[in-house]
């Protein structure tokens, strides 16, 4: 009976200390209503959030906890094993850390992926999900990319990077190498900043220039992180609707933010979100781009703030 209770206990240890090595930053009272954002990537980090929005909205009465997942960000050099299943370890291991019964998931971008499959996996520890910014389907991701791009490519003139759209065309769509070009053509159209930032937002994006943290992270990507997500977890070819189907059909609340200048998804991905979640649980916004809790950070707060109960 005593080796069984030391085991016991020893089980308990193991798996209420899982998320102590982690680099984990924390805003506001515990007391209040906890919130856990899900950075993007695979193979970023949480920084320009937690500099830019978090203690903001724990002025609005929310416990907020950030981190950067196992192997990736401030968490580098952490072995990490690159699974859906280790990260839902980890998330498991900091609502043990802090006594969480029910948080809302912020997911943005990839994040939102993980937050949606823990939801399903573990709905007893839900409140709220909130997807922000948030791939409904890679495979429609990755083509509107690709077709915004080659219209760039075509009004320009520019035969170079047509003909690397022509080899992208031609590739296996769910290899690891196609989302990664992809991604590269993304950045280099400029289609995660808005053209036309509001006062706040330009305000946000100056800070983020002198912000040490944030030049250090900004544009720092773990390399290894997509590639073992792509080998463990085949992420590219990742659908979420059947996923929220389900999760409404168990009556889990889930609401989206996304920008209409955000150009890794068309109009049609946002409009497939809103039929399943329903035209009110989803802001499609002006003036706003991919990282909607800068481009437009008080109707990002002001969101959340309606999801408090």
């Amino acid at each position: 009976m005593k080796i069984i209770s030391t085991l016991l206990l020893f089980l308990l240890f193991a798996y209420t200390s899982i998320a102590q090595n982690l680099d984990i930053q924390t805003f506001g009272d515990p007391k209040d209503h906890a919130v856990i954002f899900l950075h993007g990537g695979p193979g970023y980090n949480s920084v320009s959030f937690e500099q830019t929005t978090a203690e903001k909205l724990a002025n609005n009465g929310f416990f907020v906890i950030s981190y950067d997942r196992r192997g990736e960000g401030r968490n580098e050099e952490l072995e990490a094993e690159f699974t859906f299943e280790q990260t839902f370890k980890d998330l498991n291991g900091i609502y043990s850390d802090y006594n969480l019964e029910k948080t809302t998931l912020v997911g943005h971008s990839f994040g939102g992926i993980v937050a949606t499959f823990f939801a399903e996996e573990f709905p007893e520890k839900i409140e709220s999900i909130v997807l922000a910014s948030v791939p409904m389907s890679m495979q429609n991701t990755f083509r509107t990319i690709i077709e915004s791009s080659k219209k760039i490519y075509q009004d320009k003139e520019d035969k170079i990077n047509l003909s690397y759209i022509d080899q992208l065309e031609q590739m296996d769509t769910s290899a690891y190498e196609y989302a990664a070009y992809s991604f590269m053509h993304a950045i280099s159209n400029g289609f995660y900043s808005p053209s036309q930032p509001n006062s706040r937002a330009k305000e946000l994006y100056q800070t983020i220039k002198s912000d040490s943290l944030i030049l250090k992270y900004a544009s720092k990507y773990t390399y290894l992180a997509p590639m073992k997500f792509w080998e463990n977890e085949a992420y590219t070819s990742i659908n979420l609707k059947k996923n929220l189907n389900h999760l409404k059909e168990e009556g889990l609340e889930v609401f989206g933010i996304y920008g209409k200048e955000d150009g890794l998804y068309s109009k049609e991905q946002v409009n497939d979100l809103k039929t399943i979640l329903g035209d009110h649980k989803v802001e499609y916004l002006e003036n706003c781009s991919h990282s909607v809790f800068i481009d437009r950070q008080q109707e990002f707060i002001n969101l959340l703030i309606g999801l408090k109960k």
